[in-house]
């Protein structure tokens, strides 16, 4: 599925600090599956892993996957403006927010410092299709920000967000950025989403894909990124 919401180089946060990880050619290689075909797709079980290299001035890059848990991309973006991609594992839910129950997700993930980058570790989530869009930034580096402007700071989940409201000309688009940056951890999805419906900022949406990955926007010279460990439960 393609990305459709529009990055823009404006917020000031501070930078993650996490290692880079090794060479993608032995993790692509001895994966299950992997795949350098900017739609490529692999379907395990009730989740799918797009490539979805969807912007415009892209550079190539390839995914691969043991598990939806066990993932990772390799990326040579050039250092340019505007979101290349967004690789991700997708799951769908399926449920208006108010009998969505309890959802929550875990993470671990591994992504690279330097120059030439730019990017978000990111859940997507869709309401009525593709009518309404939830953005979970948990850590991104470099000169990115969200759609829209800021409004508020709130604690859902245990944890401090930043929420932004916005449009990308398609459809609003809700973000929150953690206030504390984190590659490891978890989120209460359902606490996010029932926020913005008890508040009047969204109405009491279907929520449809959920998504974890990457928009990004730079990686010049080849960089990974690996999803060490992912859990979306129900």
């Amino acid at each position: 599925m393609r990305r459709r919401s529009l990055l823009t180089a404006a917020l000031a946060g501070p930078l993650a600090t996490a290692a880079a990880v090794g060479a993608v050619q032995s993790p692509a290689q001895a994966a299950t599956w992997s795949s350098s075909d900017r739609w490529g797709s692999w379907q395990t079980g009730s989740y799918t892993l797009y490539n979805n290299v969807w912007g415009s001035g892209y550079g190539p890059q390839t995914i691969w996957a043991n598990s939806a848990s066990n993932w990772g991309v390799w990326a040579d973006h050039p250092n340019t403006g505007g979101i290349k991609s967004y690789p991700n594992v997708s799951r769908t839910l399926g449920r208006t927010v108010s009998s969505m129950g309890n959802v929550s997700s875990n993470l671990n993930v591994s992504v690279p410092t330097g120059s030439g980058l730019a990017y978000n570790t990111a859940y997507d989530v869709w309401g009525n299709g593709h009518a309404h869009e939830i953005m979970i930034w948990t850590q991104w580096y470099g000169p990115v920000g969200p759609i829209g402007s800021h409004q508020t700071t709130v604690n859902l989940g245990g944890r401090n967000w930043r929420y932004h409201q916005g449009s990308n000309g398609a459809n609003p688009v809700y973000s929150f950025l953690a206030e504390s940056q984190f590659t490891s951890g978890s989120v209460n999805i359902t606490a996010i989403c029932q926020w913005l419906v008890n508040t009047g900022r969204m109405p009491n949406v279907r929520i449809d894909q959920i998504q974890l990955g990457w928009e990004i926007t730079s990686a010049s010279g080849g960089k990974n990124f690996n999803c060490n460990s992912y859990s979306l439960t129900f």
